[in-house]
């Protein structure tokens, strides 16, 4: 692989990463509502669930759910659960009178449980990386190329993820979200409720 497809593949899973999608509505929301330190965490958890299915990606692991349709199937249901009661969640706390910014309210540890929770329990995120390590990096590579993508891709995820807590703690959004709070929350529960049924009806193969 050039230095040119190597630079294009970098850009692109840092698009795909930063697309709309449970992890980002997940960074995003945390960060409005809890503040900066809570959505950097939230966005370290996303980066560390990513990097576990990179690692099993590398060991093999997204062959063998490719070969054992039924490991595909189970986490394709928990994930899809869990989205559900990230959605539920959204929209109690949506119809809830409560005020907008409350900073430290949750442990760092919840908020990064929650983003590492949204990564591990979607099966996209191991076909993703699955097809990196299948194609872009096929099997008998040597393992310094192995190590390198695995490496350089990790660290544009976390350029990404630890940007969005960064990028969406600013005061002016902070502003924005508490002005119309109801509101945001309402659409991080249909976002929530339209992830976890595009799981369920993604084809995975």
């Amino acid at each position: 692989m050039s230095g040119y497809e190597f630079a294009a593949l970098l850009l692109a899973w840092g698009l795909a990463g930063g697309s709309p999608g449970p992890a980002t509505v997940t960074i995003a929301g945390t960060a409005m509502s809890q503040g900066r330190r809570a959505g950097v965490f939230a966005g370290a958890g996303v980066w560390t669930g990513s990097a576990v299915w990179g690692i099993a990606a590398m060991a093999g692991m997204s062959a063998l759910m490719l070969a054992n349709a039924w490991m595909a199937e189970v986490l394709r249901y928990v994930g899809a659960a869990y989205l559900l009661f990230l959605a539920y969640k959204s929209l109690r706390s949506a119809l809830a009178d409560k005020p907008g910014l409350t900073v430290g309210s949750t442990a760092s540890a919840g908020h990064f449980r929650r983003g590492f929770l949204v990564h591990i329990v979607n099966p996209k995120a191991i076909l993703a990386w699955g097809a990196v390590f299948a194609v872009v990096v096929p099997p008998g590579a040597p393992l310094a190329t192995v190590l390198v993508t695995f490496l350089s891709l990790s660290a544009v995820s976390a350029f990404v993820f630890l940007g969005y807590g960064v990028l969406f703690s600013g005061p002016s959004i902070i502003r924005r979200y508490n002005a119309a709070r109801r509101w945001f929350e309402a659409g991080f529960a249909a976002l929530f409720g339209l992830a976890s049924l595009k799981i369920l009806t993604a084809r995975l193969t």
